[in-house]
């Protein structure tokens, strides 16, 4: 039991560390705008049907809102985004 409990923390750890690292390249590579960035790539994930892959970048979104207090969060802007990305790719919900 002791080995499945360490395990699942190396996992937990392993996962908290690609949020972290993907939001910091985002927030490097995109500044302002690295918020949108990962919303619009958890949109195409979701889009596309990867589970794993949209609950990560929705969680690097939060992280890039929590580690820079100057990105911008607009929801009029994220409902655009959401909506150019379902157009993008022919799925309308």
């Amino acid at each position: 039991m002791l080995e499945a409990i360490k395990r699942w923390r190396r996992q937990r750890r392993a996962r908290r560390n690609r949020w972290r690292e993907d939001a910091l390249y985002l927030l490097a590579a995109e500044d302002a705008g690295a918020y949108y960035e990962a919303q619009r790539r958890a949109t195409r994930s979701r889009l596309g049907g990867d589970r794993e892959e949209f609950f990560h970048w929705v969680k690097v979104a939060a992280e890039v809102a929590r580690l820079s207090p100057t990105v911008a969060m607009d929801l009029a802007v994220l409902r655009d985004l959401v909506a150019a990305e379902e157009q993008r790719s022919g799925q309308r919900k």
